[in-house]
């Protein structure tokens, strides 16, 4: 893989990442999955995003990472996230911020680690963006961050005000939000670029198959020779060169599909076309 890099805090890392959600919201075995991530990294695949409540009855994704990886390479960074919780029973909970501790060290309990590379707070119900303040629960993982058992600090379902209130308690070098081509709004897209300004990386997630124009990206796939899937990933990488992409999969054929995505080159006709099609203010966020 030779697609670009991006500095995430001190870390450098290939903008084509993994995401590891779908190793327990399919049916894999245990094999599978662990084969899926040892060909991530063999592909070039340095930045995983995770979190301790991506777990299914049989497969938890962080001991995953754990036994198909350790010992980690010393480029390879893992992302993970806070503020949801789900207890032994699969039951979603909202941690108060005296609870944020607890996830971080459950993360790195599972993860083997002493200190976790970036953690993203994360707000709101589903994948919608959250509201209210950020601050209180934010201020918390800083502290943790001021411990030593966290390196960087992100934020996930936010808007534009969360980013400002969090950079006024700690950097911030990720956002992590639902964006694609067919899910993004008017301030979807000035987030990212208000990210772009600041250095911050934009970490889109579910950014395939979500309303996006069909006919225009069957055509420019049919043209490059490659998928759907890949065209809208491609896309979502040129929308920025601070945009980290994290598409995940429990297919070893897709998986190589998606890090190829990272090469194709899409022209400002192709961009401008794709993006006509489904623009800010588009209904495919409902």
């Amino acid at each position: 893989m030779t697609t670009s890099t991006w500095e995430l805090g001190d870390r450098k890392v290939n903008r084509l990442g993994y995401g590891a959600m779908r190793l327990t919201t399919r049916p894999l075995d245990r094999d599978e999955a662990v084969a899926v991530l040892r060909r991530a990294v063999e592909l070039g695949v340095n930045h995983i995003d995770t979190a301790s409540f991506y777990f299914s009855p049989l497969l938890s994704a962080n001991e995953l990472i754990g036994s198909a990886l350790r010992p980690y390479a010393e480029d390879l960074v893992i992302v993970t996230k806070v503020g949801p919780g789900r207890d032994p029973s699969g039951e979603w909970y909202r941690a108060r911020p005296d609870q944020l501790r607890g996830q971080v060290e459950e993360n790195l309990r599972q993860l083997g680690l002493d200190a976790l590379d970036v953690v993203n707070l994360r707000i709101g119900a589903g994948l919608e963006r959250g509201t209210g303040s950020i601050a209180e629960h934010f201020g918390a993982l800083a502290e943790l961050r001021e411990a030593g058992l966290i390196r960087h600090l992100g934020i996930s379902n936010v808007g534009t005000a969360h980013l400002a209130e969090a950079l006024a308690i700690a950097p911030v070098v990720c956002v992590q939000n639902l964006y694609g081509l067919g899910a993004r709004d008017a301030e979807d897209d000035a987030l990212l670029d208000q990210c772009a300004e600041q250095g911050i990386a934009f970490a889109p997630f579910f950014s395939v198959d979500r309303g996006a124009p069909q006919r225009a990206v069957a055509e420019i796939a049919a043209a490059h020779g490659v998928t759907a899937a890949q065209v809208l990933i491609a896309w979502t990488l040129h929308r920025g060169p601070n945009v980290l992409a994290i598409p995940g999969t429990g297919d070893l054929g897709h998986l190589e599909q998606n890090v190829a995505a990272a090469e194709i080159s899409l022209s400002e006709e192709e961009m401008d076309r794709l993006s006509r099609g489904s623009g800010p203010g588009s209904p495919a966020r409902s």
